[in-house]
This record gives C-alpha cells, sequence and structure tokens, in this order.
C-alpha cells in the first residue's frame, strides 16, 4: 500500500511519520494546493486529508486508490457520491476533540466575563503599581453562576460545555438543530426562546442546510443587550457582518468566535474591526487541537486504515 498525507501541517508537529511506515510506502506533504492535489495522490492506494479536496477529477487521476481517511469529522471536501460509486472506501473521525472544544468554550466565555487579558495588562503596564487602593473595580466581571446558559447543538461537544457550565452554577438550556428528539438532562426551548431568555448563548452545531447564516442581525435583536454569543461550532452559523454591528451597535454585550466563515479570517473581516475589540474574544480555530485531541484523532485515522487492511487479509 502507498499511503499519502495531503496537509499535515494542520496537525502540527509531524509525531506520526513512523506510524504510517507499517502498511508500506508513505509519503507526507505540510500543505497540498489544488494544482498539486493530482500529482500528488495519482499513485496512492490510502489518502488522508484533513482540508484538501477530492474531487471527481482527483479520483479519477487515481486508479489505485481504495480509501480516504478525512482527519476531521467533516467530509464537505469529498465527492462522496462519485467515492461511492467508485466503491472507495471514504472514512471521517469522530468524538476527537469533546474535551478540547469544551475547554477552549469555557475558556473563551470566562475570558469575555472576566475581562483577563485587560486586567492582566492593567498590572503590567504599571497602572496598578500607581493605584491608591488595594484593588480595581474600573473593569466589572460578572459571575457564571446563576446565568441562564443556552447551548444550539447539544450533542458530545455540547453535553461537555452543558455538565461545565452547569458545575460553575449556571442553569442549562438547549435548542436542537437536528430535529431528534431525545432524553436529555437539560430543558429543550424553541431557538426564539433560547435567543431572549439566555445570558450565555454557545454554539455547538455542524454546518448544515438549517443551520448555515442561522445567526443574523434580526435574531441578535431578540438577545439581552447584556447577554453574550459564542460560536464553537462552525463558520458561517453567524452572519459576521451582523455581529459586528450588533456590538457596535450594542445589541448585545459580547462574543467570542473560534471559527470563521472564510479561515484564515481576512483582514478586511469587520470581526477585526469591533470598535471595542474588548467586547470580542477571537481565537484562531483552535478548539479541537489540543495536543490529546490532535494525538487521538490520528490514532482514530490509524484504525481505520488497519481495519480496512485486516478486511483483506
Amino acid at each position: 500500500m502507498h499511503t499519502v498525507f495531503l496537509d499535515t501541517q494542520t496537525y502540527g508537529e509531524a509525531f506520526f511519520d513512523s506510524a504510517l511506515e507499517k502498511w508500506g510506502t508513505y509519503q507526507v506533504y505540510p500543505t497540498t494546493l489544488p494544482s498539486d492535489t493530482i500529482s500528488r495522490c495519482q499513485n496512492a492506494d490510502i489518502i488522508i486529508t484533513n482540508k484538501v479536496n477530492i474531487n471527481k477529477e482527483v479520483i479519477d487521476s487515481c486508479p489505485q486508490l481504495k480509501l480516504i481517511c478525512v482527519a476531521a469529522t467533516g467530509t464537505n471536501n469529498i465527492d462522496l457520491q462519485y467515492a461511492a460509486e467508485k466503491k472507495i472506501t471514504v472514512k471521517n473521525i469522530k468524538d476527537y476533540s469533546t474535551q478540547s472544544v469544551a475547554q477552549i468554550t469555557i475558556g473563551i466565555i470566562l475570558e469575555q466575563l472576566n475581562q483577563i487579558a485587560f486586567h492582566d495588562q492593567y498590572v503590567k503596564s504599571f497602572a496598578y503599581s500607581k493605584n491608591d487602593i488595594f484593588t480595581y473595580l474600573g473593569k466589572p466581571f460578572y459571575e457564571l453562576s446563576g446565568k441562564t446558559f443556552g447551548i444550539i447543538g447539544l450533542g458530545n461537544i455540547g453535553r461537555q460545555v452543558a455538565k461545565i457550565a452547569t458545575a460553575f452554577g449556571a442553569n442549562v438550556q438547549f435548542h436542537s438543530l437536528s430535529g431528534l428528539v431525545r432524553k436529555e438532562d437539560y430543558p429543550e426551548v424553541s431557538l426564539m426562546e433560547l435567543l431572549s431568555s439566555s445570558d450565555i448563548i454557545s454554539i455547538h452545531a455542524p454546518l448544515t442546510d438549517k443551520s448555515k447564516r442561522l445567526i443574523d442581525f434580526e435574531k441578535l435583536k431578540q438577545m439581552k443587550p447584556s447577554a453574550m454569543i459564542f460560536n464553537l461550532g462552525r463558520g458561517g452559523i453567524i452572519i459576521e457582518e451582523d455581529l459586528a454591528k450588533a456590538l457596535n451597535e450594542n445589541i448585545i454585550s459580547g462574543a467570542g468566535i473560534d471559527v470563521f466563515e472564510q479561515e484564515p479570517i481576512p483582514i478586511d473581516s469587520p470581526l477585526l474591526r469591533i470598535q471595542d475589540s474588548q467586547k470580542i474574544t477571537l481565537s484562531p480555530h483552535i478548539g479541537w487541537a489540543s495536543v490529546e485531541a490532535r494525538k487521538l484523532a490520528l490514532t482514530k485515522i490509524y484504525q481505520h486504515i488497519d481495519d480496512f487492511i485486516n478486511k483483506f487479509e
């Protein structure tokens, strides 16, 4: 078997090379441009890709291709229908980043509630040293305890966030976009009720026809002026220019975003031009990527390859 990993840079440290040896020859590339995809894949039996597109043209150029492993949960970069027609197996990975995303989610929420970066800079700028009292009360912060915490998308990640929020004393409610009816430990409410009654809203939904551009300016206007919204699901669920407008016009008090409609975020993004930048915490799509989560993800990929090859032995 010949294995090609097309975008190892998306996983950082190259701690996976030696594992690929067990299945035969292999080639890894930090990144792959669309113009290079075919030439790099044409002799592959197995392709591993995180974000590189594997479309009909690529598949037709790979006569030996048997297995595509997506190094992520989403498979929108693969022509799944055509792969199935060609009897090429496609495997993605699930449930590897639950703890990682939940931890980043709570961290970003606490940053907005506590304004940790502001207070850190206040001390390091020597402003605190010049105080005439022992504390500084110029930047209020707020407790998560007692807040109504609304979650859009109560999958594995949403449940873990709910569990942590509950431990802080928040009152969790949720809205499901899937339409599935399941018994949960938290009350389910309509989207409009969640928007209007929650102090904190955390999004953990995939990007689907139901969730795409779900949160627009009109929906943001349904929120409390004191409320905050956080997107750790997928870019494109919140309309970014509408969120910027809502923050600039004091429709809501704060936000946190780890995923963007275009990644990396464009330099002309309205989210980078909020009038009061302290109202929004931005992180570069890192929620999924703790060291532990990346190691677990690669373990799951290798297990898919092992299982696939063992079927033919």
